[in-house]
């Protein structure tokens, strides 16, 4: 006996907890971003409460500024995942040598003032944002520009180097 989800999907479908899915385009732009290195940054969002989506792709000479500047475009009650390929130099103790790092993060976006229901939504389908996109090295949360600067981000991306 097969058991099928809700709806008759087959239980090997990849769902959230709030039964949303990951588009295949948010997989091809992470490839182009992790592989290829076509981009610097995407923007996703949630269409109709249903799909992970595409929203804005970051030109590859992009400025963490801008992607910040996109993941709130939405608006003040809007939520967003961003994904960026972050770049920084990193010294190892006891060399003179510095050298450079990329890592890429996936962070969620939600802010206070987003209403409870988008909180919940974008909170419990992050996982299967997480899980569809194998490779991202760190998983960040903001509520507020404070956890989503760029100092706060490298600050959190050091924290995995090593010294």
């Amino acid at each position: 006996m097969t058991c099928l989800r809700p709806g008759g999907r087959s239980p090997y479908f990849p769902l959230a907890a709030s039964g949303v899915t990951v588009s295949d385009a948010c997989k091809t732009t992470y490839e182009e971003i992790k592989k290829d290195k076509k981009h610097r940054y995407v923007v996703f969002f949630i269409r109709d409460e249903k799909q992970i989506d595409v929203e804005t792709i970051g030109e590859r000479n992009a400025e963490y500024d801008q992607f910040l500047e996109d993941l709130q475009k939405g608006g003040t009650g809007e939520c967003r995942y961003g994904l960026f390929d972050f770049e920084y130099t990193h010294q190892c103790q006891g060399t003179s040598e510095a050298s450079k790092k990329q890592k890429l993060f996936l962070m969620s976006w939600c802010p206070d003032t987003a209403k409870v229901k988008k909180k919940m939504l974008y909170s419990s389908s992050f996982d299967a944002l997480k899980k569809s996109l194998v490779g991202v090295q760190k998983c960040i949360q903001a509520t507020d520009l404070s956890e989503a600067s760029q100092e706060a981000v490298e600050e959190k991306l050091r924290a995995t180097d090593r010294q």
